[in-house]
């Protein structure tokens, strides 16, 4: 890996102050900055060659899809899947889910039957799920947590069932991160032929991801997450569930032929890949993934280990501050409360220091309810934050103790 400063000056929002503070940005688990090779790659779409994709017979046609195409193959090898025709690109996570919420209940869910979520998850993966079962008529089982924040896979074990039709978690919790024994949780759902969708949108940045390990039957991540552009997304399929499944929009590309009769579709990737794509946002994402694999993914995963070990360490010392998923097992996120100070409160003063960090629920009420909170405060660090910058943090929440006692 390079140096940490050569790291921190391939992100150009870093230099900029706020308030005339220096910004520390600690909301990494709600969107993380963008290097500058990923704005340069958006850039060079819309200045040199941007056409829309799969159309045309022109040069500027072909040279959009090729790049297009180049994402495609980009992603598949970051995830190493097996096809590049698995690799479906969307909005984000919360469309890939809907996405195959919709499709898998269409075809394959009847009243009765249930699918399986945990009590860690985000809204995006509950909501689709809750909705398709108000539609089927089928029914939501949830994996309980404990008092660390990590699922309990004997609870687990004993939902399922023959009734048992798909099974989605998240890699890692969004509100705790905690990170989910996916291998245990994926081998016993195929041991009675039930698939898995795996929530990769607080996992995919965080260490190698690799689809023939993990053997999961969907895969679904954010760009934005991953230090790429807004709008983008990743739908990862095995082939033979992709093949099986309807469609989950319909329009132009997505078709084979069109008569008013009927519709027939087109080939993978391309049946779920309807209208124009966020092109750009795709081929900048594919620079994205490279700009990681060229810092390479072990040693980022050391360092925010690195990271999170000293954050952890830091506020621990600070008398009157509880922290929030205690898992041995966690991605590179520490979510707090301060004794007797509501945490917007903190956030707000925190925000004037130059320090950002998220409040709230992090669209995980379920999680909250169950530690009977509000909601916390969440600094969540990736590797190119500092121990500088965590010391930052634990001054400014030390100035905001004091300022309320």
């Amino acid at each position: 890996m390079k140096d940490i400063s050569e790291i921190r000056a391939d992100f150009p929002i870093l230099d900029r102050k706020v308030y005339e503070k220096q910004l520390v940005y600690f909301d990494n688990g709600a969107t993380t900055q963008k290097p500058q090779c990923v704005i340069d790659a958006m850039n060079d779409v819309y200045t040199t060659y941007n056409s829309n994709i799969h159309r045309g017979v022109h040069l500027l046609s072909d040279l959009s899809s090729e790049a297009y195409e180049n994402a495609r193959e980009t992603v598949r090898s970051f995830i190493n899947a097996e096809k590049k025709e698995e690799i479906i690109f969307t909005s984000g996570t919360t469309g890939s889910i809907n996405g195959i919420a919709f499709s898998f209940g269409e075809r394959y869910i009847n009243t009765g039957d249930e699918i399986i979520i945990s009590h860690l998850e985000h809204h995006a993966n509950i909501v689709p799920w809750q909705m398709m079962c108000e539609r089927k008529g089928a029914l939501l089982r949830v994996i309980p947590i404990n008092d660390k924040g990590e699922i309990i896979i004997g609870e687990y074990l004993k939902l399922l069932s023959s009734k048992t039709k798909l099974v989605s978690v998240s890699q890692a919790s969004n509100a705790l991160g905690t990170i989910t024994p996916l291998n245990d949780i994926i081998s016993a759902a195929h041991e009675i032929n039930v698939p898995v969708l795996v929530d990769g949108a607080q996992g995919v940045q965080h260490g190698n991801v690799d689809m023939k390990k993990l053997d999961c039957d969907f895969y679904v991540f954010s760009g934005h997450k991953i230090y790429g552009p807004a709008g983008t997304g990743v739908l990862y399929g095995k082939e033979k569930w992709l093949s099986e499944l309807p469609p989950f929009q319909g329009g132009g590309d997505m078709v084979d032929k069109v008569t008013f009769a009927k519709t027939t579709y087109n080939v993978l990737p391309f049946k779920f890949e309807a209208g124009t794509m966020n092109y750009p946002g795709a081929i900048a994402l594919g620079r994205a993934l490279n700009y990681v694999t060229e810092t390479g993914r072990e040693a980022i995963a050391l360092r925010e280990k690195s990271l999170l070990s000293y954050a952890t360490k830091r506020l621990s010392e600070i008398d009157g501050l509880k922290i929030f998923g205690t898992s041995d097992s966690k991605i590179s996120t520490i979510s707090f409360l301060l004794k007797n100070i509501h945490p917007y409160d903190a956030g707000m003063i925190l925000d004037k220091m130059g320090i950002a960090v998220r409040t709230g629920t992090h669209c995980a009420q379920p999680v909250m309810d169950y530690f009977g909170i509000d909601g916390t405060i969440r600094a969540s660090l990736c590797f190119y934050n500092t121990n500088e910058e965590i010391d930052s943090l634990v001054a400014g929440v030390n100035k905001v103790i004091s300022m309320f006692s």
